[in-house]
C-alpha cells in the first residue's frame, strides 16, 4: 500500500480526536494545528513508525502528548501563572442556544483550565475520547494508577469548583 492512502486513513480516523487533546492541553489553536501537523509529516516521512504497533490511537496519543510537551518545555510555559493561563480559557464545548446551559458550559471550561495539565490530559483522554486508564497509561507514559489517581483528583476538583453552581441550579 503507497503512503498517500494510509496516512489519509490515518488522518480521517484520528485527527479529529487528537486535535480536540492537543487543543485541550496546548490551551492554544494554533499550536494544536501545528502540532497535529507535525505529527502526521512525521509519520508521512516514517511508514514504518507504525509498523509493529497493535493499537494505533494510544501510540498516536503518545506522539501528540510528547510533542505537546516537549513544546511547551521549549516555551517555558510551566512558569505562567495561573492567572495569565485562566485569561487563554479555550473551550471544548459546542455553544449552546440556552443561556444557563452556556453559562455552565463556560464555568466548566474555568474549572478544566484550572487543572494541574496532568490531570487536564487524563479527564480529556477519559471523558472525551473514551479511552481505558490502561491506555491512558500507555498514550500518556505512566503508570495505570498514575492515571487513574490523576483522573480521581482532578474530578474531585471539578466537584469542588463547581458544587455552588450545581446546589444554586437545584434551587432555581
Amino acid at each position: 500500500m503507497s503512503r498517500g492512502p494510509e496516512i489519509e486513513r490515518l488522518y480521517d480516523a484520528h485527527a479529529s480526536s487528537l486535535f480536540a487533546f492537543l487543543l485541550n492541553f496546548t490551551r492554544d489553536e494554533g499550536d494544536a494545528r501545528d502540532l497535529l501537523q507535525d505529527l502526521f509529516v512525521k509519520i508521512a516521512r516514517a511508514p514504518d513508525l507504525l509498523k509493529n504497533i497493535r493499537d494505533e490511537r494510544p501510540f498516536l496519543i503518545r506522539l501528540a502528548h510528547n510533542a505537546a510537551i516537549d513544546l511547551i518545555r521549549r516555551r517555558g510555559a510551566r512558569e505562567r501563572t495561573r492567572d495569565d493561563f485562566a485569561a487563554e480559557i479555550v473551550s471544548p464545548f459546542a455553544p449552546a442556544s440556552d443561556p444557563d446551559a452556556q453559562f455552565f458550559r463556560q464555568e466548566l471550561a474555568v474549572a478544566l483550565a484550572g487543572l494541574p495539565e496532568d490531570q487536564r490530559a487524563v479527564i480529556h483522554l477519559k471523558l472525551w475520547e473514551g479511552l481505558t486508564f490502561e491506555q491512558i497509561a500507555a498514550a500518556l507514559q505512566i503508570s495505570l494508577n498514575t492515571a487513574a489517581s490523576r483522573y480521581r483528583y482532578g474530578l474531585d476538583k471539578l466537584r469542588e469548583r463547581l458544587r455552588p453552581l450545581y446546589d444554586e441550579m437545584k434551587k432555581a
